[in-house]
């Protein structure tokens, strides 16, 4: 096999701003992931032991020929570019050829690797062990028997440099910085399987995904996906991204703006700022969005030498991609708003809605919500006919219109009610389940991968069957039938694992099952969806305790629109 790894010219080493980039855990973390997804890897494994100042990345990716070793960590040694035009068509993560060489001087450095053409060997070795010394010098070679990809191993980390050691952040601060690090760079590649672990513990794992809302809400823990909104702007394929959708999704400061230019995640005060500008009119006050913003951007428009972390750069068309970033943000917080006139006045629908809720009943209290969910049927009834604002079937309610794909307006005698359509069929769907709480068959098996004994036990305890497929793998073989056809069925079974009696698992099961906000209901949809609800036990609250519907009665709105019942003297004459 060839080798492609090339020490740099002279020319080429000039143009390429020098200074150390090994500061700390973190940063050897991101050059070892970036060699990976370089390689091509599918699969990152990083094992960290702070205490011993050691890091281990193990990844799939296509791995080196025993030539390549030989100068992986020489200086300025890479297989990116060997040019200085390369310079302005840079399309890998890494290439100045100073991470592992930077290593050598601080830390012991061993690798072991196989390319993925590499013949197997005598008695197995079909990879090469290479230990190097200060200088990136090859002082150990032999055989290893490994399979295709790169182990990299950082051992004794700033050992000839104490000053540096006491200089950093206490551990824990630095393992923050690390998973900041690794969850980063898994949102600009959201197809990678990564596994890290801490002191030879699981600390956290990230899947792959379709969908950078579905990346970020493994993260986020208290985000969920449907709490956010992807990016797409055709037929400007160079942008994607996912924001956090205003009503719902905001932080108390702006950790959470992150911008990425062809894989790598940058600080851009000016795009930052666009970001901010896009939301300063939909977020409550000192509140900042969830925003992740992924530019494709032709090498030769962007130049990397401003920062030796290649964390900051220049973009050679500023004004256009903010204007970019602008339009879709502003795109996918738009809404229909044809029939409302800019002129609304917002201080009258306000004292409305205020009006509204005094006559709505809610109960947010947890302990009443318990006892409503225990009433009987006649109980029920009995309770609706006494209380305006609880529903019977002697009440006619009839679908006219959805407003925002969110809202069901339904009309009846007495005024109109404002129905929130997912947690009105979360409703319907959690009483289903109590009632009928049916597992089913599930072909092929669904598999998971390192369950927990505790999320092993959870499983069981909410009558899943559960058996081991294989080292760290476990089959589910019976599943909620309603969570049977989804394609996210797997994600939701892990959900279920994390915790909870079978009461939280229907709860689980009926808010990720119900009608999503921004689904688009035909009339006798939402009419069938009403009559549903209508008909449960408890249908003020969702089973998370969140108020259903909106009660605008007719007295309420009369008061509202100052309507006298005399003849023409509403009227002015």
């Amino acid at each position: 096999m060839a080798s492609t790894i090339q020490a740099l010219p002279s020319e080429v080493v000039h143009l390429i701003t020098a200074s150390e980039v090994i500061d700390s855990f973190a940063s050897v973390v991101r050059e070892l992931i970036e060699n990976s997804l370089d390689a091509g890897a599918t699969r990152i494994i990083v094992s960290l032991c702070p205490q011993q100042w050691r890091v281990r990345v193990a990844d799939n990716g296509c791995g080196m020929s025993l030539e390549d070793l030989q100068k992986a960590a020489t200086a300025h040694s890479t297989s990116k570019i060997s040019s200085p035009t390369d310079l302005w068509k840079i399309n890998s993560l890494g290439f100045r050829g100073e991470a592992l060489h930077s290593l050598t001087t601080l830390a012991n450095l061993e690798i072991l690797s196989r390319a993925e053409t590499q013949p197997q060997g005598k008695r197995g070795c079909n990879g090469w062990r290479i230990v190097y010394g200060n200088g990136g010098e090859a002082l150990i070679m032999e055989a290893a028997a490994i399979a295709p990809g790169t182990v990299t191993v950082i051992s004794d980390l700033f050992g000839n440099c104490n000053g540096r050691r006491q200089g950093l952040p206490s551990i824990a601060q630095q393992m923050k910085a690390v998973q900041a690090v690794i969850q980063q760079t898994a949102l600009c590649h959201p197809g990678v399987t990564w596994q890290v672990w801490q002191n030879e513990r699981e600390w956290f794992a990230i899947y792959p995904s379709s969908k950078m809302g579905e990346t970020l809400s493994q993260f986020l823990h208290r985000v969920h996906s449907s709490d956010l909104q992807e990016l797409n702007n055709p037929p400007n394929s160079s942008l994607s991204g996912v924001i956090g959708l205003p009503d719902r999704c905001h932080r108390h400061r702006p950790d959470w703006v992150k911008i990425a230019v062809n894989g790598r995640i940058v600080k851009s005060q000016e795009l930052e700022q666009t970001i901010l500008g896009a939301f300063h009119k939909t977020l409550p006050r000192d509140r900042f969005p969830v925003c992740f913003v992924h530019l494709s951007i032709p090498p030769n428009q962007i130049n990397w030498n401003r920062n030796p972390a290649k964390t900051e750069i220049y973009l050679n068309q500023l004004n256009y991609w903010q204007e970019q970033i602008a339009q879709a943000i502003d795109k996918a917080l738009s809404i229909d708003c044809s029939t409302i006139k800019e002129s609304l006045q917002v201080t009258r629908v306000g004292k409305l809605i205020k009006a509204a809720e005094a006559k709505s009943g809610y109960n947010f209290n947890r302990r009443n919500l318990e006892e409503n969910d225990n009433l009987s049927k006649s109980q029920f009834k009995s309770e609706s006919i006494v209380q305006n604002s609880s529903i019977s079937t002697i009440i006619p309610l009839k679908a006219v219109a959805q407003i925002n794909k969110t809202y069901i307006v339904a009309e009846h005698p007495g005024g109109m009610w404002l129905i929130e359509q997912h947690i009105a069929h979360e409703r319907v769907l959690y009483e289903q389940l109590c009632e009928h709480w049916q597992l089913v068959k599930c072909e092929p098996p669904i598999i998971l991968y390192k369950l927990s004994p505790t999320q092993i036990e959870q499983l069981q305890r909410i009558n899943l069957e559960i058996e081991p497929f294989g080292e760290q793998l476990w089959a589910i073989r019976t599943v909620p039938a309603l969570l049977q056809q989804r394609q996210d069925c797997a994600e939701a079974i892990l959900e279920l694992s994390k915790g909870g009696d079978l009461t939280t698992a229907q709860v689980a099961v009926a808010c990720r099952s119900a009608i999503r906000n921004g689904t688009t209901l035909s009339l006798p949809q939402m009419q069938q969806l009403l009559d549903e609800w209508q008909r449960t036990r408890n249908p003020r609250t969702c089973p998370h305790g969140r108020p259903i519907y909106l009660s605008l009665e007719e007295s309420a709105l009369a008061r509202f629109f100052r309507r006298h019942w005399v003849i023409g003297k509403s009227h002015g004459i």
